[in-house]
């Protein structure tokens, strides 16, 4: 009998020096979104589909699956994984809270992309988030 594991999560938090409404554009709006971190025709709108731009990985499918404005936004990203975005108000800004699902780790190049995607998020994309609301 094979033992199947559960898909792993990585899990991310950023503070913004902006308030969640400014962060909320920051992940919703396609002008805004490529200022920090790719192209795409995004959409708070559930069922809205759309691609992201990813820089040497291509184009990746998506799909919103939850929309909360300005709390909560939640979409796949790729058939295997989903991004959910949790916003809450910190002082005078916002503490942003990642959640990256659907890491199969019995699979090596989901693996490898786990090990990968965790630092990447942490260490870069989300400071340039953090980056953008101060210039947005």
């Amino acid at each position: 009998m094979t033992e199947t594991s559960t898909p792993a999560t990585i899990r991310v938090d950023q503070f913004v020096a902006a308030p969640p409404d400014k962060v909320w554009r920051l992940l919703t709006e396609p002008e805004l979104m490529r200022l920090w971190w790719a192209e795409g025709e995004v959409a708070a709108v559930v069922g809205h589909q759309f691609t992201l731009d990813m820089p040497g990985y291509g184009k990746q499918s998506c799909k919103v699956l939850e929309v909360d404005p300005p709390h909560r936004f939640v979409y796949t990203f790729t058939p295997a994984w989903t991004l959910s975005w949790r916003l809450e108000p910190e002082g005078a800004g916002t503490r942003v809270f990642l959640e990256h699902s659907g890491f199969n780790l019995d699979d090596a190049r989901m693996a490898d992309a786990f090990d990968r995607m965790g630092p990447g998020w942490r260490d870069v994309v989300l400071p340039r988030l953090a980056d953008a609301a101060g210039q947005e």
